[in-house]
């Protein structure tokens, strides 16, 4: 099966188009590394898009990623529970890479996705060094991944199909 990636961009924190907060989700800052979260992060969010790219990874690996001082992560919480999350990765040039991005199976659908993607690129553009806000999504993602990263202000900039 050929595979679609879209890769999308915004270049000044004035294109965000912020969508409100839907009744009460969270979004925290995982601001202690722990390699094992973003581990079940990673699977929970990702399990049911085929994200599989880092599962064979071994611990000292996931360790260094997770330590890696221009990665951190966000995590949106509804009602004590995990809702979803997103992490930044930032590098010298100032490209802010939207790494990982997603909703837990039961939190979709539920008007949380918006709010979630505008608190990613909003956080990006707090990073001082950051120039430009960029994410990548493709066909195996959820059917509104694309539309929703548009209707935040991102711009398509280049697909590839593999």
């Amino acid at each position: 099966m050929k595979v679609r990636t879209y890769y999308l961009e915004m270049n000044t924190p004035e294109e965000l188009i912020e969508k409100t907060n839907p009744r009460g989700l969270a979004i925290v800052e995982a601001k202690i590394n722990e390699f094992r979260f973003n581990k079940f992060l990673y699977q929970l969010i990702g399990e049911q898009w085929a994200w599989v790219d880092k599962l064979s990874l071994p611990e000292a690996e996931w360790e260094a990623y997770v330590e890696n001082p221009d990665l951190r992560t966000w995590v949106a919480y509804y009602e004590g529970t995990i809702a979803g999350y997103f992490e930044l990765n930032t590098n010298e040039s100032g490209d802010t890479e939207i790494a990982y991005f997603g909703l837990a199976p039961n939190f979709i659908g539920k008007g949380f996705g918006g709010y979630l993607l505008s608190q990613a690129i909003s956080n990006a553009w707090k990073i001082t060094k950051t120039k430009r806000v960029w994410v990548h999504t493709c066909s195996l993602d959820h059917d509104s991944a694309l539309s929703n990263y548009k209707a935040r202000g991102l711009k398509l900039y280049k697909q590839e199909i593999a």
